[in-house]
């Protein structure tokens, strides 16, 4: 159980008192910037982790669940599956990953348009599938942006 405790709290993160999620997102924004140099392939780098994130994620909430309860205020890699997601295809640069941190943790937060439906999945997939469509909606308005902007 230490292992799925670890993985959905994002090694600790979801322990934060206050703003755990925003903490999860922002730590994986700035996680992405730090290894970007290092990486040959980014996009694929990160497609590849977030595919990861998404297996090992709903996995291990379905399993703490058990002990928390539905989707519970610790488990915050559900944030940071949200937050790749919407990095993914945007170039990386800073004010793009600024808008995607926004607009996710906007969408997170406020839940529109079937965002709160997503939540009533059962175990696991409910914890995961509403960050999961947060980042897709904020990926797809910097998507609809950098092509209106060229």
């Amino acid at each position: 159980m230490r292992f799925h405790k670890l993985t959905t709290t994002t090694l600790g993160l979801g322990y934060i008192p206050k703003g755990a999620g925003t903490a999860a997102a922002a730590v994986t924004c700035l996680a992405w910037w730090w290894a970007l140099p290092y990486l040959q392939q980014p996009q694929l780098v990160l497609c590849i982790a977030t595919v990861v994130i998404m297996a090992v994620g709903t996995w291990s909430s379905s399993k703490v669940e058990v002990l928390w309860g539905k989707d519970n205020r610790r488990v915050v890699i559900d944030e940071v599956l949200g937050m790749c997601i919407s990095m993914l295809f945007i170039p990386f640069q800073w004010p793009y990953m600024l808008a995607a941190f926004v607009l996710f943790r906007i969408l997170d937060i406020t839940k529109p348009l079937l965002i709160r439906r997503m939540e009533k999945l059962p175990g696991g997939w409910g914890v995961m599938m509403d960050d999961v469509l947060a980042g897709i909606y904020a990926n797809f308005i910097i998507q609809l942006f950098i092509l209106f902007q060229h």
